[in-house]
């Protein structure tokens, strides 16, 4: 039956029953029936669910493998319900898919998610600096700015979501566990820097949970750990110098495009360094208040990143007949006159 399929789906677009019945043209009532599988919707009705909700029909007979545990938003206060059901309901159905193309291979080529390596102990925020140059050693990452972070966390077996959904600036990342494999969510909205530092910042949550003192606070602790591990302390120093009076802003905005770190973030950075007083930091921080640089930074954001890996498998696993073209296109989510298409490439032709 179709019920949860169809009120996940409903979910995610935002849809009441009322309006999604009135787009198929049924009755709330009948809507309710299909989602509590009291009733079956025709073959006509189904097509015209699967069209209102952007999904292909398939989507409500995939089986529902997969259940989110160990949420932990970092969200606002002003982040809805319908909000957080929508993000839910967007992230259940691609980790499905994702799922569902690693239990069809003999082999997944991706490892699951492990860090073993031994970490400095931790008795205060500046002790995570030896963490975060821990983790980059054991990974072999050197101290030069990485390059993009979303490939790096797939390649270590951490399923990256970036969720397509509005989130109107209500909501500020997600971590979970499918099974023992860790889920970290951004949004397709954010620029690149923002994206970067709750990829990194919810990496320590993995990498340091249960190995902080007890009264340390892990949030600050991973706003830590993501500065460092984006921005190495070899690194700020070369840029900045070890004790500075002021920093130009304008030296926040370099660090920021060579580093992939905001400009906030490099002006913390310098201030847990000790490069600048707290005294200039806040001063600094007043200055960015006035500008509205707070809401949005000056200049050309950076860059968001993306992820073109469950795309690649897909077409690997398509190309060692794993599975077929049908499967493959709904994997992708599109027709399978586009795929076959894209397969030879005329999509490629101008």
């Amino acid at each position: 039956m179709i019920g949860e399929r169809l009120k996940r789906a409903r979910s995610a677009t935002g849809f009441s029953m009322d309006a999604l019945g009135t787009a198929v043209g049924v009755s709330a009532n009948m809507i309710k029936k299909y989602e509590h599988d009291v009733s079956m919707p025709s073959s006509g009705v189904l097509l015209k669910l699967a069209g209102a909700l952007n999904v292909r029909t398939e989507y409500f007979f995939r089986p529902a493998k997969v259940a989110l545990a160990q949420v932990e938003y970092r969200k606002k206060a002003s982040a809805s319900a319908a909000l957080i059901k929508k993000i839910e309901a967007d992230v259940l159905d691609q980790a499905e898919r994702w799922h569902e193309l690693a239990n069809l291979w003999p082999q997944f080529p991706i490892p699951p998610f492990l860090y073993e390596a031994e970490l400095p102990q931790i008795s205060s925020l500046e002790d995570i600096e030896h963490v975060a140059e821990c983790v980059r050693n054991h990974w072999n990452l050197g101290l030069n700015p990485l390059p993009n972070m979303i490939d790096l966390l797939e390649s270590k077996g951490v399923l990256v979501i970036i969720t397509k959904t509005d989130v109107k600036n209500a909501f500020d990342g997600l971590q979970a566990h499918i099974g023992n494999q860790p889920v970290i969510v951004v949004s397709a909205d954010w620029p690149g820097c923002r994206q970067r530092f709750t990829l990194a910042h919810e990496l320590g949550h993995l990498i340091m949970h249960s190995k902080l003192p007890a009264e340390m606070d892990e949030e600050k602790a991973c706003n830590r750990f993501a500065s460092a591990f984006l921005l190495p302390q070899t690194g700020v120093f070369e840029h900045l110098g070890a004790s500075r009076k002021n920093i130009e802003p304008r030296e926040l905005f370099i660090l920021k495009h060579e580093y992939g770190l905001s400009m906030g973030a490099c002006l913390f950075r310098a201030s847990d360094l000790g490069i600048i007083s707290d005294q200039k930091r806040v001063s600094l921080f007043k200055l960015f208040t006035m500008r509205g640089w707070r809401t949005q930074e000056p200049g050309e954001p950076y860059r968001a990143e993306t992820t073109c890996l469950f795309e690649q498998l897909v077409y690997r696993a398509l190309g060692e007949q794993i599975i077929s073209e049908s499967k493959a296109a709904e994997l992708l989510q599109m027709p399978l006159v586009k795929l076959h298409r894209s397969r030879i490439m005329l999509e490629m032709v101008a």
